[in-house]
Parts: C-alpha cells; structure tokens; sequence
C-alpha cells in the first residue's frame, strides 16, 4: 500500500509537470462550448442549448484524458524506472490503479469547468448538475483505460497518433454530440450506439435535465465497457510485467 501511493503521488507530480499539456487539455473543450453556443445563437437549433451541448462537450473533453494516461504509461516503459519498479511487490492492478487515481481528479476538474463554463454562458443553475458532473466519472474511466491499454501497448510516438487524433475524433463523431445521430441513422447509428460515447452523453443529459429514469440502460453499457477495458489493461500490462 505504501508503495503504491507512492507510486500515485510520483504519478501525479509527472502530470503536474507538464502543465501547458494540462491547459490544452482542460481549455479545448471550453473554447468549443463557447464557439458552439456562439453558433447556436446565429443558427437556431436544439442541438445547440447549453442543456444539450454541455454534456456531449464533457465526455468529448474526457478523450484528452486517454493521451495523458497513454504518455505517461508509454514513457515509463521507455526508460528504466518500470523495470526497476517491476522489483517490487507492486502487481498489475496497483500499477494500473497507480496510473488511474491521478487522472481521475484531473477528468473531474475537466467537466467542472465545461459546466461553470456553460452557466457562465447563460445555462440555468439547478441541483442536477451534480449527478451530471458524478456521472463523467464513468466515461472518464473508459478513456483513461484506452490510453494505459494503448500505452501499455504501443510507443510514446504511436500512441500521441492513436489518442490523440484517432480516438478523439472518433469521440466526437460517435457521440452524437455534434448532430442527432438519428438524423444519420444506419450502420453510422447502429455503431455509435454500440460504443459507449453516444450512452455516455445521453447519461449525461438525462442527469442534467433531471430525467434520472432515462440513465438506465445506457449506464450499464458504459459501466461494462469501463470494467472491460480496466480488466483488459491490466492483464495486458501483467503480461508486459512477466517479459521483464
């Protein structure tokens, strides 16, 4: 236990040192919002209210979460310290939980500030925007899985083409947070309903529109896809751990 809250602390200073990354990170997102609303003003439409847009922006702001973790597990294996680290009692689910403790308060903050952005823009104040923020937690968990799967996977130099432009893109387009994928329908719908982005924005808008029935199913897709690739993660890195 000590070892691994050490490990968390040195996780956290690693993040903190990169502070230009954390700002893009946390800023892109915001700037979207306001660019949108903006937007949203000119060209009447209801994909546009903050109520709606707020949400799909968070989950989409939570992607930049799977570069940071994917670097961070990516660079460690480069150098000497995992191999060092691999000495130690630490087994795969501290080392996994190690790298996702940090990044969790990181994706929280992300959404924090999504939101006082979006009230700040003119949305309404109410207490659901508290079980929408919780409800982040999920999807962050999933983004931050993909990038330790990634990093634990790849190089440092792949996997800033895998996070960083791949899957975000893939994010914003399946999420549905853009347009009504209704509006696209077919195998488009069919594949962004299968994967969690689209079931983590409409959690999110149910909770900030106080529709709390409306979470349930999309919250167990979600949830399975976090448990899954979480479990995925660290067997892959297990497996990393015994070629050591």
């Amino acid at each position: 236990m000590i070892i691994l809250n050490s490990f968390t602390v040195r996780t956290a200073k690693e993040i903190l040192r990169d502070p230009l990354s954390l700002l893009f990170g946390i800023g892109f997102p915001v700037i979207l919002l306001i660019l949108l609303t903006a937007i949203g003003k000119n060209v009447p439409n209801p994909l546009f209210e903050l109520e709606k847009l707020t949400p799909g922006i968070a989950v989409f702001g939570l992607s930049f979460m799977s570069l940071f973790s994917a670097q961070l597990i990516a660079k460690d294996r480069s150098s000497s310290l995992l191999a060092r680290l691999f000495t130690t009692p630490m087994t795969s689910v501290r080392f996994i939980t190690g790298y996702t403790l940090p990044l969790l308060p990181m994706a929280l903050m992300q959404s924090i500030v999504c939101y006082v952005t979006a009230v700040l823009l003119g949305m309404k104040i109410t207490i659901s925007i508290l079980p929408a923020l919780l409800l982040t937690i999920p999807a962050a968990i999933i983004f931050i899985g993909i990038g330790l799967l990634c990093g634990s996977l790849f190089s440092e130099k792949t996997v800033t083409g895998i996070c960083g432009a791949l899957l975000t893109n893939l994010s914003a387009w399946l999420s549905g947070t853009w347009f009504d994928l209704d509006l696209v329908g077919g195998i488009f719908k069919n594949i962004a309903r299968v994967l969690p982005f689209a079931s983590s924005v409409d959690i999110g808008k149910a909770a900030l529109s106080g529709t709390y029935s409306a979470i349930f199913p999309p919250i167990w897709l979600v949830l399975g896809y976090g448990t899954a690739i979480a479990l995925l993660a660290i067997i892959i890195f297990k497996g990393k751990m015994k070629l050591h």
